[in-house]
C-alpha cells in the first residue's frame, strides 16, 4: 500500500473530478429511478387488486336482496280433515324446515364442532382458519385442501351463491371473495335488525345442508333415519347426522355406516375438547349402538308408494291453475308444487275414499273370468345406430295381420309374455341391443269411479282403475279416459232440455214405433221391440232409445247441445256433436266420469251446477294463501222444478227400471243406467240426497261384455254407496216448490174423474200442469137378447085362468128396458177431481 503525499493527493483529485461525480451520480439516479420504478408497480398493482377486489365486491349482491333461507321445501297435502295424505318432494326439495327452538343444542353444538369451531367469537369470517388454510397448502406444494368457509359463507355459499358446482378456478376466487364480504355483511345486519344472527344464520344452515338419501335439513334426517323428528334427537344421532355434510355420500350412514362412525367419532371428540359435553355423556354416545338402529328402521320402512288417483288428480289440477291463475310456466308450476313448501288442502273425505279403495281391490266385485291387458313399448338400438321405438299397437297392427281377431286381452300373464316375446324375436335383428323396455299386465275389465258431494261440488273420492296401481301420474280412467256414455246422456241432452223448456212432462204420450234418422238408419231399442204408446216417464224406467230421439229431434239437437254445454262438458263440439244419435249418447270424442258425475251432481242440487273441486286451498311456505279455490258460484242450469222432475222419474228407474240393482238399504236412490253398442261400456250414474257417484266400466281394448257380466258394475255401486251411508238418516230428495202433484188418468193423460177406472199420481212444474179433465169412458152397453117365441099352452076350458098381477108405474121399481139402444150421455157431470182444485201456475223461479 502506497500512503505517501503525493498518491493520497492523487486519489483526492480523481475522487473530486467532474467524471467521477458524475458516475457516483449516475448510480444514485439509476437507484431511485429504480426505487421509484418498484413503488409504483407496487401501487399500481394494489391499486389494480384493491379496484379489482372493490369490483368484485360491488357485483356482490345486496344484504337485503340475499335470501338465506332454503330454496326448497316439500310440499304436503292434506285431507278434508287436515290429515296428512302425501308429501311432496323435489329433486331438492325433500326439506322440512324447522325453527331454532325446535333444533336441540346437541345438534346445534355437534355441527358448530365439526364445521366451524370459532362459530360463535367471529363475525362471519375466520381469519385464523384462512391462515391456518394457507400455511397448511403452502406446506402441501401450494394444494390448498382444507377449507376455511364458515358456517356463515357455506349457508351464503348454499343459498345465494347456488351455482357454485360449476365455477372455474377464477370464478372460484371471486365467489370466495363475495362469501367473505356478504359473511360480514349478513351478521352485522342481522344483528342491527336486533336478531340473534348466530342462531338465524344456524338455523338456516342447519334446514338447508345435504344430509344424504336425499334428505334437506335436520327434519327430513331425523325422520328419514331415526323415525322421529329433529327435536326427540340423542347426542349419539345428533353426532350421526353432523358426520354427513362434509361428504353426504363418503358418510351415509345407511349404505357406509363404518364410515360415518369414524367421522360421528370425531365430531364427539370435538364436542368433548370445546366443552360442550362432558366426558361421561362422550363415552355414552359413542358406546350406543346407534347404527343397528338405523338399519332397523330402514329396513321396516314402507317403501314409498305410488301416488293415489286423487292425489294424482289434486296436482294435475293445481299445476294447471298456476299457469292459468298466477302466470306461471309449467316448469315454475312444477318446481313450486313439489320443492315449494306448499300446504294444499284437498276435499278428499278419507273414510270414503277408503271404501272406495277396498271395494275396488275385492277381486270378488268384478267378473270372475279375469283377463289381461298389455302395456308394452321398446326402445332398440340397431345394429347400424339408429333407434327404433316399438308400442303396443305396432305389436297389434303384427298379430292382426294373422288374426283380425286379436285385440290385446290375454288370459294370462304368460299368454301375454309370449306375445312379446314373439314380437320381440320378429323386430330385434342380430347386433340389435334392446336399450329400454317396460311392460305391465292390467287387469281387465277395468272400472272407474268418482264420488261427488252435489251441494259444493267436493270430490270426496276417487279411483281410476282397479289392480295394484304401480306409478304416480299414470292413466287415471276418471278423468283420463273419453267415452260414449250411453244412455245416461238422454235425460242430460234429452228429456232434462226439454222439460225445462216445457217441450215435454213426464205423462206426455211418445209412440215407440219405426223411426229412422235423417240418414235413414233406423233407431233401435235395446229389446229389438217396439211398445206402441208409452209416457215420457216409462220410457226413462225402461231406457227406451225410440222415443227419446224422437224427443231431441222435435227439440233440435242445437238446443239439447245448448245445455250440455253449461254442464262442464269440455270435449263436445257443436258442429259433430249436434246431431240426433246426442239424444242416446252419441258423440265423437265421448266424456269423462268425473264430467258425467259432475252433471248428475246438478240434478241432484236443484239445477245448479258445480265445478267439480279436489282442493279448496294452497298457502306457501309462509303461510300466506297462494289460491283461494272456494270461490266458484253454482250455474244455474235447469230449474229448479225441471231437477225435481228427473230426479223423480230416475228414482223410478232405480225401484223399477233398469237400474234395479242400484238400490241401497234405507235410503232414496235416483239414477240412470246407459250402455253403448254391443255393450263395450256399462254406466250407472246415480245419487242420494248426500252424494252423487257414477261407476264406468269398460274394456281398455274396446271389447264386449259378454251377457253374464253386464251387471256387476251396478252392485258394486250399491256395495259402495251402502258402506258410505251407513248411519246417514234416510231423507227425502227435496221436492222444487214449483212442482205440484197431481192424479190423472192414465189413459187420457188428463185431470182423472172420481169414475176413471185407471189413475196415478204424477208431477209437474205448474206451468206445465194440465188444465183439461178426462172426459170419461165409453163403455159400450150389453144388449139384452131377443127372446125366443114360447108355444101357446093348451088351455083347459073347464079351468077358469089364475089373473097375472101388473107392475105399478108409480112404484118406482121399473127398470124394464123400452126396447131401445141406450147411448151415452155425451157430457156427464165430470165430479170432482181426486187431486182437489187446479192450482194457478207461479212463475219458476
Amino acid at each position: 500500500m502506497n500512503f505517501g503525499k503525493k498518491h493520497v493527493e492523487s486519489k483526492r483529485e480523481e475522487l473530486t473530478s467532474r467524471s467521477a461525480m458524475f458516475g457516483n451520480t449516475a448510480g444514485v439516479t439509476a437507484l431511485r429511478i429504480g426505487f421509484a420504478l418498484l413503488l409504483a408497480f407496487i401501487v399500481c398493482a394494489a391499486c389494480l387488486v384493491l379496484g379489482t377486489v372493490r369490483g368484485i365486491i360491488d357485483g356482490t349482491p345486496d344484504i337485503s336482496e340475499a335470501n338465506i333461507m332454503p330454496l326448497g321445501n316439500a310440499s304436503f297435502i292434506y285431507d278434508s280433515e287436515g290429515n296428512e295424505l302425501q308429501k311432496l318432494t323435489g329433486a331438492e326439495g325433500n326439506r322440512v324446515s324447522i325453527s331454532i327452538d325446535e333444533i336441540p343444542l346437541d345438534m346445534q353444538h355437534a355441527i358448530v364442532a365439526i364445521e366451524d369451531e370459532r362459530f360463535y367469537e367471529h363475525n362471519g369470517i375466520d381469519p385464523s382458519g384462512i391462515l391456518r388454510a394457507f400455511i397448511v397448502g403452502v406446506g402441501n406444494g401450494f394444494h390448498f385442501t382444507e377449507g376455511a368457509s364458515t358456517i356463515t359463507q357455506q349457508l351464503l355459499k348454499n343459498n345465494v351463491f347456488t351455482d357454485w358446482m360449476n365455477e372455474t378456478r377464477l370464478e372460484s376466487f371471486k365467489r370466495k371473495l363475495q362469501e367473505q364480504y356478504l359473511a360480514l355483511e349478513l351478521e352485522k345486519e342481522l344483528t342491527a335488525q336486533g336478531e340473534n344472527a348466530k342462531d338465524v344464520i344456524l338455523e338456516n344452515y342447519l334446514n338447508t345442508i345435504n344430509l344424504g338419501s336425499g334428505c334437506y335439513g335436520v327434519q327430513t334426517a331425523a325422520q328419514t333415519y331415526f323415525g322421529k323428528d329433529a327435536k326427540d334427537l340423542t347426542l349419539s344421532e345428533c353426532a350421526v347426522l353432523a358426520a354427513i355434510p362434509q361428504a353426504p355420500t363418503r358418510y351415509n350412514p345407511i349404505t357406509h355406516p363404518e364410515n360415518n362412525a369414524t367421522r360421528r367419532e370425531k365430531v364427539l371428540r370435538n364436542m368433548r375438547e370445546q366443552n360442550y359435553i362432558t366426558d361421561a355423556e362422550y363415552q355414552e354416545a359413542l358406546n350406543d349402538n346407534v347404527y343397528d338402529r338405523i338399519a332397523m328402521h330402514t329396513e321396516t320402512k314402507s317403501v314409498s308408494n305410488p301416488y293415489s288417483y286423487f292425489i294424482d288428480e289434486v296436482i294435475t289440477q293445481l299445476i294447471s291453475d298456476l299457469m292459468t291463475q298466477k302466470g306461471y310456466t309449467e316448469v315454475q308450476a312444477k318446481n313450486v308444487v313439489y320443492s315449494g313448501g306448499l300446504k294444499i288442502y284437498t276435499t278428499q273425505d278419507s273414510y270414503i275414499q277408503s271404501v272406495l279403495d277396498e271395494e275396488f281391490q275385492n277381486e270378488e266385485n268384478f267378473p270372475s273370468y279375469v283377463q289381461y291387458g298389455l302395456d308394452w313399448a321398446m326402445t332398440v338400438e340397431q345394429s347400424d345406430g339408429t333407434t327404433q321405438n316399438y308400442s303396443k299397437e305396432m305389436l297389434q297392427l303384427y298379430f292382426r295381420n294373422q288374426d283380425p281377431s286379436f285385440d290385446l286381452l290375454f288370459d294370462s300373464t304368460e299368454e301375454a309374455q309370449s306375445y312379446v316375446d314373439q314380437y320381440k324375436a320378429a323386430m330385434v335383428g342380430e347386433g340389435d341391443t334392446i336399450i329400454g323396455e317396460r311392460i305391465n299386465f292390467i287387469l281387465q275389465p277395468q272400472a272407474s269411479m268418482t264420488i261427488i258431494d252435489q251441494k259444493t261440488g267436493y270430490v270426496k273420492a276417487i279411483v281410476g282403475g282397479r289392480g295394484e296401481k304401480t306409478a304416480s301420474l299414470t292413466l287415471n280412467r276418471a278423468t283420463d279416459s273419453y267415452s260414449q256414455p250411453g244412455s245416461t246422456f238422454k235425460i242430460l241432452a234429452t228429456y232434462g232440455p226439454a222439460l225445462d223448456l216445457g217441450k215435454i212432462t213426464l205423462s206426455t204420450v211418445i209412440e215407440d214405433e219405426a223411426y229412422n234418422y235423417e240418414n235413414g238408419q233406423p233407431v233401435r231399442n235395446s229389446d229389438g221391440r217396439y211398445h206402441g204408446d208409452v209416457t215420457v216417464r216409462e220410457a226413462i224406467v225402461h231406457s227406451y232409445n225410440i222415443p227419446a230421439v224422437k224427443t231431441l229431434t222435435e227439440l233440435t239437437p242445437e238446443a239439447g247441445f245448448e245445455y250440455l254445454s253449461k254442464l262442464g262438458f269440455t270435449r263436445l263440439n257443436a258442429a259433430d256433436d249436434a246431431i240426433q244419435p246426442l239424444a242416446i249418447g252419441g258423440m265423437h270424442n265421448g266424456v269423462s266420469n268425473l264430467e258425467l258425475t259432475a252433471a248428475y251432481a246438478c240434478i241432484a242440487n236443484g239445477g245448479k251446477y258445480n265445478t267439480p273441486i279436489f282442493y279448496t286451498k294452497v298457502t306457501d311456505s309462509k303461510g300466506n294463501v297462494l289460491i283461494d279455490n272456494t270461490n266458484h258460484t253454482a250455474t244455474q242450469v235447469f230449474k229448479s222444478s225441471t231437477a225435481s222432475l228427473l230426479t223423480s222419474v230416475m228414482e223410478d228407474v232405480v225401484k223399477r227400471g233398469t237400474g234395479t240393482a242400484c238400490q241401497i238399504p234405507n235410503m232414496h236412490v235416483a239414477g240412470k243406467t246407459g250402455t253403448t253398442n254391443e255393450y263395450k261400456d256399462l254406466v250407472f250414474a246415480g245419487y242420494t240426497p248426500y252424494y252423487t257417484a257414477t261407476i264406468w266400466t269398460a274394456y281398455d281394448s274396446h271389447a264386449a261384455f259378454p251377457e253374464s257380466n253386464r251387471e256387476f258394475h251396478k252392485k258394486l255401486w250399491a256395495k259402495v254407496m251402502t258402506r258410505i251411508h251407513e248411519g246417514l238418516p234416510d231423507v227425502e230428495f227435496q221436492l222444487s216448490s214449483t212442482v205440484k202433484e197431481v192424479t190423472i188418468c192414465t189413459e187420457s193423460g188428463l185431470l182423472a174423474r172420481s169414475d176413471c177406472p185407471s189413475k196415478t199420481v204424477e208431477y209437474y212444474a205448474l206451468a206445465d200442469i194440465p188444465t183439461e179433465r178426462c172426459k170419461g169412458h165409453y163403455v159400450a152397453p150389453t144388449l139384452t137378447p131377443t127372446p125366443e117365441a114360447t108355444p101357446t099352452p093348451t088351455v083347459d076350458p073347464t079351468v077358469t085362468p089364475t089373473p097375472v098381477p101388473t107392475e105399478d108405474p108409480s112404484s118406482g121399481n121399473g127398470n124394464e128396458s123400452s126396447g131401445e139402444e141406450v147411448t151415452p150421455d155425451p157430457s156427464p157431470d165430470p165430479g170432482p177431481s181426486d187431486d182437489g182444485v187446479v192450482p194457478s201456475a207461479e212463475t219458476e223461479q
